[in-house]
C-alpha cells in the first residue's frame, strides 16, 4: 500500500489503523491535557501554576520580541523584492551580466527564462465573475510574455450550468490572450474524493497534461506550475521573480516556491475584525519565510510539473491539500525537499459577507479549516513510523516537533494568558491568596503583558505600511480606524485563533473529520 496517499485512519485497517488513530488523537490530547491540567492544578497546587504562569509570560514576551525582529526583516525583504525589476534581472541572467548563482542551478547549465513555460491552475466553485475576472486581468498585467503561459480555469460540475457559463465568458474575454487556455469540469461524486479544491485542481492538471502538455510536446522539466486560489491577484513581476528564483537555486525540482499572501483585494471594505485576522495570517507567513526550515506551502504557491508528476498530483481526499502537497513531496524525496521563500506578495480577499454576523461566522469557519491543517501531524508521524529506515531521522523528527509545537501553541497560548493565568487566584483558596506570589501575580502578569503590547503596536505599524492606497471614497478617518483596529487583537486571537484551532484538534481526536468548506468571496 502507498502510505503517502493515506488521508485518514479510516482508509487503513488492522494495526495500521490503530497507529494512525493514535497519531490523530495526539495533538488534541496534548492541547486539552495542557489546559485542563493547569486548571486542575490551580486548585490542588496553585503555587506551581502561578510560577508556571510567570515563566510562561516571560517566554511570551521574549517570543513576541523574537518574532517582531523576524517580522521587520521579512517586511524589509518584501519591500525590496517588490521594487526589484525582475524582468531586467532575468534578462541580465540571460546575457551573463548577473552570475548564474549556485553551480548546480539551471542558469549555470545555460537555461534562461525563455526556456520556461508557466502553467497556472485556478480552481473555482461558485465565485462570481466580479471575483474571477480581476484574477485573470492581473495575469495579463503581470508583464510576463503571455505566449509563455498556459492558464487553466478548473470548474466544479456540482456548481451547475452557471459555472460553465462563467468559464465560457472568461474564455471569450481572456482565452485568446494566453499561449494556451483551457477550462475543465471536475466530475462530482468520484469515489474516494472529498468535495474540495485538491480534487478539482488534480483533475485539471491531468486534463491539461493530456490535452495540451503531452499533445503538444512540452518538456515536463521546463514547466513551472502555479496553483492559485481564484481570488489570488498577482502583482506585476511575479512570474519573472518566480522564474529567476527557479533558475538560480540549487535543485529547483526539489522545491516549492511560496509568495507572501496579503489580503488587500477588499481590505478597505471588510469588517475590522476580519482585517485583523487576515493581517495576522500575513504576518505569520512573512515570519515563516525568514525561518525557512519551518516553512511549508500555503494556499497559492508554485512548483515544478516534474515534481507534481512524480508524487501523483495533489491529494483528492484532504482538506489541507495546499500544505499536504509539501509533506507528500518531503516524504517522497526522503527529506530532500524544501520551500523556497519568494518574499513577493500576491493579493487575496479578506473574508467578507453581507452582514457583520455572517462575516464573523464565515471567518470562524475559515480559521477552523486552516486549523484543520493539524491533519498533517498524524500523516507525518505515521509515515515516519512506516519509513523510518529510509528517512533522515533527525530532520523528520524536527519537522514533526515543529508541527506539534505550532498547532499546540495556536490552540493554547492565548487561552493560557487570558483565562488559565487567573485560575490560581480563583481556585487557589485562602491559603494561596494570602501568599506573596498571589499578591504579586496580577501585577507581574499585567507588567509583562504591557511590555508585550510592543508587538501589537509594531504589528499595527507594519500593517499600515503594507496597506494599498486608500480609495477616494474613504476619508482620512478610515486610515485611523485601520491603525486602532489592532486593539482587538487579544480578543481576536482567542475567538478566531485558539477556539477554532481547538475545535479542529478535538474533531480529529474524536474522528469527526472535517469536510472542505469554501470561503465565500464577496466584494462591494
Amino acid at each position: 500500500m502507498d502510505y503517502l496517499k493515506v488521508g485518514k485512519a479510516t482508509e487503513l485497517t488492522g494495526r495500521d489503523r490503530k497507529i494512525y488513530r493514535a497519531c490523530e488523537i495526539l495533538p488534541g490530547f496534548l492541547s486539552w491535557i495542557t489546559l485542563l491540567g493547569l486548571i486542575v492544578l490551580s486548585y490542588f497546587q496553585p503555587l506551581w501554576v502561578a510560577f508556571f504562569i510567570i515563566i510562561f509570560d516571560v517566554y511570551w514576551l521574549l517570543l513576541v520580541l523574537y518574532l517582531g525582529v523576524h517580522l521587520f526583516v521579512a517586511y524589509r525583504k518584501l519591500r525590496e523584492n517588490s521594487e526589484v525589476d525582475w524582468r531586467k534581472k532575468c534578462l541580465d541572467l540571460e546575457s551573463g551580466k548577473e552570475s548564474a548563482g549556485v553551480s548546480d542551478s539551471l542558469s549555470a547549465q545555460g537555461w534562461t527564462w525563455k526556456d520556461l513555460t508557466h502553467l497556472v491552475i485556478l480552481p473555482t466553485y461558485n465565485e462570481s465573475l466580479e471575483v474571477i475576472r480581476p484574477t485573470f486581468q492581473s495575469l495579463v498585467e503581470d508583464g510576463y510574455p503571455l505566449d509563455r503561459m498556459i492558464v487553466v480555469l478548473a470548474v466544479e460540475e456540482r456548481a451547475g450550468p452557471e459555472a460553465r457559463e462563467r468559464a465560457r465568458t472568461i474564455e471569450k474575454e481572456f482565452g485568446p490572450k494566453f499561449g494556451r487556455f483551457l477550462w475543465t469540469v471536475h466530475p462530482d461524486g468520484i469515489p474516494g474524493e472529498i468535495k474540495g479544491k485538491g480534487a478539482n485542481q488534480a483533475w485539471a492538471a491531468q486534463e491539461v497534461r493530456e490535452k495540451i502538455i503531452d499533445a503538444e510536446g512540452y518538456d515536463y522539466d521546463k514547466l513551472v506550475v502555479s496553483v492559485f486560489d481564484i481570488d489570488t491577484m498577482v502583482r506585476p513581476g511575479y512570474f519573472f521573480c518566480l522564474s529567476h528564483r527557479f533558475l538560480t537555486v540549487s535543485e529547483p525540482h526539489r522545491a516549492s516556491y511560496q509568495p507572501v499572501p496579503v489580503y488587500h483585494n477588499n481590505v478597505w471594505e471588510a469588517p475590522f475584525f476580519a482585517r485583523v485576522a487576515a493581517s495576522s495570517n500575513t504576518f505569520w507567513q512573512m515570519m515563516q519565510q525568514i525561518r525557512q526550515e519551518k516553512l511549508s506551502t500555503y494556499s497559492s504557491h508554485s512548483m515544478s510539473f516534474r515534481t507534481l508528476l512524480d508524487i501523483g498530483f495533489w491529494s483528492t481526499s484532504m482538506v489541507s491539500e495546499d500544505s499536504r502537497i509539501f509533506w507528500h513531496s518531503f516524504l517522497f524525496y526522503q527529506g530532500d525537499y524544501r520551500v523556497e521563500p519568494l518574499y513577493f506578495p500576491v493579493s487575496m480577499d479578506v473574508t467578507m459577507d453581507e452582514s457583520f454576523w455572517q462575516t464573523a461566522r464565515n471567518l470562524y469557519k475559515q480559521q477552523r479549516r486552516w486549523g484543520w491543517g493539524v491533519e498533517n501531524v498524524p500523516y507525518l508521524m505515521f509515515n515516519f513510523f512506516k519509513k523510518w529506515r529510509s528517512l533522515p531521522k533527525r530532520k523528520v523528527l524536527n519537522k514533526i516537533w515543529v508541527q506539534i509545537y505550532g498547532f499546540h501553541s495556536w490552540a493554547t497560548n492565548a487561552l493560557i494568558i487570558a483565562v488559565v493565568g487567573w485560575m490560581p487566584l480563583i481556585l487557589g483558596g485562602d491559603q494561596f491568596n494570602t501568599t506573596v506570589v498571589s499578591g504579586n501575580l496580577p501585577a507581574v502578569t499585567r507588567g509583562l503583558m504591557t511590555l508585550a503590547m510592543i508587538g501589537l503596536v509594531f504589528s499595527a505599524i507594519i500593517s499600515t505600511l503594507l496597506l494599498p492606497r486608500r480609495p477616494h471614497k474613504y476619508r482620512f478617518h478610515k486610515s485611523i480606524v485601520m491603525l486602532f483596529q489592532w486593539a482587538i487583537l487579544p480578543i481576536s486571537i482567542i475567538i478566531f485563533g485558539s477556539i477554532p484551532a481547538i475545535e479542529s484538534q478535538t474533531r480529529l481526536m474524536l474522528g469527526k473529520y472535517l469536510g472542505f468548506w469554501v470561503t465565500p468571496k464577496s466584494r462591494k
